[in-house]
């Protein structure tokens, strides 16, 4: 049924919602991150000047979270980017 007032002319965005996961820990979904896999994420280092590569066990995924099930803590920060031109270094400089 339509409801009063729609308008056959009118876009509508939503959600689906197909599961909902609670107490979970999550992050942004990452460039390369793929459900049930384990990527090499960097985790920006305490002081912030440097990110150090670790390596992340990843569950469930949406359009734009990912499930962390190993490899990274509440509050630990990581880049989300492309990272795959310092694919052969464990460490970079951040300005």
């Amino acid at each position: 049924m339509v409801p009063p007032g729609s308008r056959p002319d009118l876009s509508v965005e939503g959600t689906i919602e197909i599961e909902r996961l609670v107490d979970v820990l999550s992050t942004g979904r990452p460039v390369h991150g793929e459900a049930d896999s384990t990527v090499g994420l960097f985790k920006l280092a305490e002081a912030g000047s440097e990110a150090v590569r670790v390596r992340v066990k990843l569950g469930h995924t949406s359009v734009n979270k990912v499930e962390i099930l190993q490899g990274l803590g509440a509050g630990d920060q990581v880049i989300l980017s492309d990272m795959s031109a310092w694919d052969n270094f464990d460490r970079v400089r951040l300005r």
